[in-house]
C-alpha cells in the first residue's frame, strides 16, 4: 500500500464518521491520529458535545470490538480489569477478564473514578496488559483507550494525576458547535439518526500503524521537535524568560516521542511519506498542553496551557525547506532542509535529503 492509497482509505473512513458527527473536524482527525500513533486520547468538553457519539461512531468505522465503561465514584479496579472467582465445582479459582479486553475502550467521565481505579488504568494504558493473580494477560491488537472528562463539574470528581495524564498521547478540547453546525445537528438528528458503516478492519489498522511508524523524519525536523520540548523546561534559553515563572514543570520525554508519532500519523493521513514542520505544529497543542504544569500565579490568572504552547511555537524557529539549494525554488528535486534561526546545540545534522514532493 502506498501513502496515497492509505490516505484515500483514511479519508474515506473520516468522511464516514462525518456522516454522523456534524462539524468537529479536528476531533475526528485527532482520533485517527491517535489510532495510527498507537496512543490513547483524552477528550475534554462540556456535556452534550458529541464526545461519546464520536468515539462510538469512530469505533464502528474502524471495526473491532468496543466497550463503553461509565466511570463512577464507587468503581473498583476489578470492575474494569477482571478478578479471580472461586469455583466450588472445581475447588479452584477461575479468572474472569474484565470489559477492557477489546480493541476500543471508551472510558466515559474518567475523572469520576477514584485513585485505585486510576492506578489500575496505568498498567492497562502504558504496558497494554493486565496482571491478575500473578498472571499477565495482554490486550487486544490494536488497542486504544479514549477517555472523556467534564471540565466544569466539581462534585464527585477526582482530577487525573499528572502520571496518568502523561500516558495520553493527545488531549483534545471539544468546543461547542457553531451556529450553522447547530442547525445541521437539529436537521440531521431530529429524524432517523444516520448510521456509519465499517471501512477498515483490525488487520488493516495494524498495517496502517506500521506504515505510520515508518514515515521518514528528517534530522532537522527531529531537532525542531527537541527544541520545542526543551523550551518548556528552560524557556529562558529560548528567548522567553517571562515563561520561567509561568511553567512549573515542563514536558517529559513522552512529549518528544508523542510529537514524532502524531506528526507521522498526520503526514500519512495527508498522503505523504515524510514529516513536515507544519505537521509538528498542527499537533503540538494536543500533545503538549496536558503535559505542562503551570505555576500558582499562572493558574490564578487563568492562563491556559494551550496559550503557552502557542507562544513556544511562535518563538522556536522551524526549519525551512530549501529546494534545489535555493529558497523558494520550484520543488522539482529534493535538497537538505535549512535550519531557521540559531543552530541547535549538539552535533550537526548529517546531510539527509528529503524525499521529492509528489
Amino acid at each position: 500500500m502506498t501513502p496515497a492509497s492509505a490516505s484515500a482509505l483514511l479519508r474515506e473512513a473520516l468522511n464516514e464518521v462525518q456522516k454522523v458527527i456534524v462539524g468537529q473536524e479536528h476531533l475526528v482527525e485527532q482520533l485517527m491520529v491517535g489510532l495510527l500513533g498507537r496512543g490513547h486520547i483524552l477528550l475534554e468538553g462540556v456535556p452534550g458535545t458529541a464526545k461519546t457519539l464520536a468515539v462510538r461512531t469512530f469505533a464502528t468505522v474502524i471495526g473491532g470490538s468496543f466497550a463503553r465503561l461509565q466511570f463512577t465514584p464507587d468503581l473498583v479496579p476489578s470492575d474494569i480489569v477482571g478478578t479471580r472467582v472461586y469455583s466450588a465445582k472445581k475447588e479452584s479459582f477461575d479468572t474472569e477478564l474484565g470489559p477492557v479486553f477489546v480493541n476500543f475502550v471508551l472510558a466515559d467521565e474518567i475523572n469520576r473514578a477514584p485513585a485505585k481505579v486510576q492506578a489500575a488504568m496505568l498498567e492497562l494504558m502504558a504496558e497494554k496488559q493486565v496482571s491478575i493473580g500473578g498472571i499477565t494477560y495482554p490486550m487486544e491488537k490494536p488497542f486504544i483507550v479514549i477517555a472523556t472528562q467534564n471540565p466544569v463539574e466539581s462534585e464527585g470528581v477526582y482530577p487525573l494525576p499528572e502520571a496518568q495524564r502523561d500516558r495520553f498521547l493527545l488531549k483534545v478540547d471539544v468546543p461547542y458547535p457553531k451556529g450553522n453546525e447547530e442547525f445541521e445537528i437539529l436537521r440531521r438528528m431530529s429524524v432517523d439518526v444516520p448510521e456509519a458503516r465499517q471501512i477498515i478492519n483490525p488487520e488493516m489498522t495494524l498495517k496502517l500503524q506500521k506504515m505510520a511508524s515508518n514515515i521518514f523524519v528528517h534530522n532537522l525536523v527531529a531537532e525542531y521537535i527537541v527544541r520545542i520540548v526543551m523550551a518548556t523546561r528552560n524557556p529562558s534559553e529560548f528567548g522567553m524568560p517571562d515563561l520561567t515563572k509561568v511553567i512549573s514543570i515542563g514536558c517529559s520525554s513522552r512529549a518528544t516521542l508523542g510529537l514524532v508519532n502524531a506528526a507521522r500519523a498526520l503526514a500519512l493521513i495527508h498522503g505523504r511519506d515524510y514529516v513536515l514542520p507544519s505537521d509538528v505544529q498542527a499537533c503540538a497543542k494536543d500533545v503538549m498542553s496536558h503535559r505542562l504544569t503551570l505555576g500558582f500565579d499562572a493558574i490564578a490568572d487563568n492562563i491556559p496551557t494551550t496559550q503557552v504552547v502557542e507562544r513556544i511555537l511562535a518563538m522556536v524557529p522551524a526549519p525551512t525547506p530549501v529546494w534545489n539549494g535555493r529558497p523558494g525554488a520550484p520543488a522539482t528535486a529534493a535538497a537538505p532542509m535549512a535550519p531557521a534561526g540559531p543552530a541547535p546545540t549538539g552535533p550537526a545534522a548529517p546531510g539527509i535529503q528529503l524525499p521529492p514532493r509528489a
